[in-house]
């Protein structure tokens, strides 16, 4: 079996700046024909989007596709809560992480994998303040060093 391409549509920057990814998980989603051709176009956003547990089931809030215009009154409402199809194990094991104090699951990064639309979704820990400014600090250095070994090179 060849290795399927893995198109991106929308990634989540914002979570590797205020979170330590644990693990990752692969899930897919519950979606409505138009929000795939949606998808298809580029259309979703994922910034302010978050995930919960209830009954089992985990479902995704506050992702953003936008309406397919040629869907009419097919087209369901861009915010809605939308379920993620995950192992029963893996939301096992999700739910016992999430009990202990600070562990939080958020999305990612939303793809094609083949013709099927999945969420890379991760177990997260909250970074604090100084974690933070660490990480900038870290990124402020090597930026100095690459702009250092360039004008070496060029000098």
């Amino acid at each position: 079996m060849a290795k399927q391409a893995r198109k991106l549509i929308a990634n989540n920057k914002k979570v590797y700046h205020d979170y330590f990814l644990e693990e990752t998980f692969e899930a897919g989603i519950a979606l409505a024909g138009t929000e795939v051709k949606s998808m298809r176009m580029g259309k979703c956003s994922i910034k302010e989007s978050f995930i919960h547990i209830e009954n089992g089931e985990v479902i995704l809030y506050g992702m953003h596709i936008s309406p397919y215009e040629k869907g009419n009154i097919f087209n369901k409402d861009p915010l809605r809560p939308r379920k993620l199809l995950m192992h029963k194990k893996e939301i096992q094991k999700l739910v016992g992480k999430i009990a202990q104090k600070g562990y939080t699951i958020v999305p990612v990064e939303v793809y094609f994998k083949g013709s099927l639309v999945k969420v890379q979704v991760a177990l997260a820990k909250g970074k604090k303040l100084y974690d933070k400014r660490q990480d900038i600090a870290k990124k402020d250095q090597k930026r100095e060093a690459e702009r250092d070994f360039k004008v070496r090179n060029l000098g």
